[in-house]
């Protein structure tokens, strides 16, 4: 390649050297100053994803030395709990009064059926008021953790439960239920996707209720765009400021030149390493067209969705009074989902009681499904599977972490609900379960990991599911062994025993899936030096990566 620069760079190498005697201390300019991502924190847990984020925060407290909450203590707490809940309320009371004070192991065994249907009654009554602010705390923790009766715990139990963080310190998108409710009642989150079909409508006549709700749909499609062309454009922003620094110390170092000894005040002329310089400075100036270019597009990307925003929103703004409002149909909905949601938690054959009792509880403090016990769990799933919560769009992946609803029942499976919005492909979160009194938390999040995964990679590959990419490889094995049954299923259980058994160098996988496996769903590279030196398996796969590398076919 010639040392000569190409005269649009030329031009802009002398614009460079202009603006860095005007610019000598780069800290003035902001733009110059590059984020570092390890700082950055989610705005809120409803908030739209933001794609500089690569990592979760460390958890600093999983307890608080003190009690957070003194309401388990309250003596009058069942009575709050059910106050206001009406038919609902009363019919809980009589069916978990019969159970309790029952002998009889056939007759406890009807009222502990009839409990599931009472308890979820009373849930329909209490989700929608969760976006009150007058709504007390016994109700709260009522939802969250499934306490209708303080009584039914243990001394350590109510201490350890009193002790657990209120508040979403992280803002990590980790719920319980009753903040689930409180964010879907006041519209900072859509009601879950369901199976059934939607129904046609006629047009909506202009400023009807149906007409801001066709409104409010159409904006939503265009959130994505907006959303995506945000991101993308403030990631190509925070790369250009990285290329203008490193240009500009680029630049100090060409134009540094000591004087010829003996023959000042002329100076010497570039030295060679001043000379691979300039070539670095070449690349460097055409990297930084290229980015111009790329932020060009999606600065114009984003100009014309904001544009389609604002339309919308005028329109909106002219409609009914109450666009935004939730009706009371759609967060019943979400219950009645959420409920589902439980009962997959469980299974068929598991325990559904859906009320909180030593009988049942048998989890250890760390192994409950607490907030900060969640997180720190992802965190290590992230530190061995670093591309386990991302998507990729335009060959760039995008970390994406999913809405995490913690349900307060004993089940042991996790599981993926919705893999995206299906008005927004690129950034929209999934939406993961997990069971808060599970036999094995770690299990349940991994199981709910591996379902996303699959879930995500067939939706990319459409109707070549079978044929591409990480579920296409997993499919041909799956029918050239001639298994039976659900064939995600099989693929948990294998992402199971990748991330808690390969990942330690102990080989539990067949050849063929832990080959697939490596290439579609690698470990993190310390991961992967630390394999190569346990077992010949591992260094030959890892070779593989190096010829990939190098041939550019990875």
């Amino acid at each position: 390649m010639s040392d000569e620069l190409a005269p649009e760079i030329a031009a802009l190498l002398a614009d460079a050297a202009i603006g860095f005697d005007e610019e000598a201390d780069d800290e003035q300019n902001p733009e110059a100053v590059a984020v570092d991502p390890s700082s950055l924190k989610p705005a809120a847990p409803w908030a739209p994803v933001n794609l500089l984020i690569k990592q979760f925060q460390p958890v600093e407290r999983f307890f608080s030395d003190t009690y957070t909450t003194d309401v388990f203590n309250n003596t009058a707490y069942y009575k709050t709990a059910l106050s206001g809940e009406e038919e609902s309320a009363q019919r809980l009371h009589n069916v978990l009064s019969k159970y309790l004070n029952c002998q009889d192991p056939k007759d406890r065994t009807v009222f502990r059926q009839q409990i599931v249907t009472a308890y979820w009654e009373f849930v329909r009554s209490l989700a929608p008021k969760m976006a009150r602010k007058s709504t007390s705390d016994i109700k709260k923790m009522v939802l969250r953790y499934g306490v209708v009766l303080p009584s039914l715990f243990t001394s350590e139990q109510k201490d350890m439960f009193s002790k657990a963080i209120i508040e979403n310190v992280s803002n990590e998108p980790v719920y319980y239920l009753d903040e689930w409710f409180r964010d879907i009642a006041s519209g900072r989150i859509k009601i879950s996707a369901t199976d059934e079909a939607p129904t046609r409508k006629k047009a909506a006549a202009a400023g009807s209720p149906e007409e801001a709700a066709r409104l409010m749909q159409l904006k939503t499609k265009n959130a994505g765009k907006l959303q995506s062309a945000e991101n993308f454009l403030t990631m190509k922003e925070s790369e250009r400021a990285m290329l203008e620094a490193e240009i500009r110390s680029r630049i100090e170092i060409v134009f540094d030149h000591p004087p010829i000894i003996g023959s000042e005040p002329h100076k010497q002329p570039l030295s060679e390493m001043q000379k691979k310089i300039v070539t670095e400075i070449n690349e460097k100036l055409r990297s930084f067209l290229k980015n111009d270019k790329e932020l060009t597009a999606y600065a114009a990307e984003f100009a014309e969705a904001k544009e389609i925003c604002n339309s919308l929103e005028q329109k909106i703004a002219s409609g009914p009074e109450h666009p935004l409002e939730v009706s009371s149909s759609e967060i019943e909905t979400e219950v009645m989902t959420v409920r589902q949601m439980a009962k997959m938690t469980v299974g068929r054959q598991g325990n559904q009681f859906p009320i909180f009792t030593r009988e049942f509880f048998h989890c250890l403090p760390k192994e409950t499904g607490f907030r900060e016990n969640v997180i720190d769990i992802m965190t290590w799933i992230e530190s061995v599977d670093p591309t386990a919560f991302c998507r990729v769009h335009k060959n760039v992946l995008n970390r994406i972490i999913p809405f995490v609803i913690l349900i307060p029942t004993y089940g042991e499976f996790g599981f993926c609900w919705e893999p995206f919005d299906r008005y927004n492909r690129i950034t929209s979160r999934g939406r993961i379960v997990i069971p808060m009194y599970a036999k094995s938390l770690r299990a349940a999040l991994l199981m709910a990991v591996a379902d996303l995964r699959w879930q995500v990679a067939k939706e990319k590959a459409s109707y070549y599911w079978m044929e591409e990419g990480l579920t296409g490889q997993y499919y041909q094995w799956f029918i050239s062994e001639k298994l039976k049954g659900d064939i995600k299923d099989y693929f948990i259980k294998d992402y199971l025993l990748w991330m808690t058994k390969e990942s330690e160098g102990v080989q539990r996988l067949e050849k063929e899936i832990r080959g697939i496996f490596w290439r579609h769903m690698p470990f993190a590279q310390d991961v992967k030096e630390k394999l190569r030196t346990r077992s010949l398996v591992y260094q030959e796969l890892y070779q593989r990566d190096l010829n990939r590398a190098m041939s550019d076919g990875y």
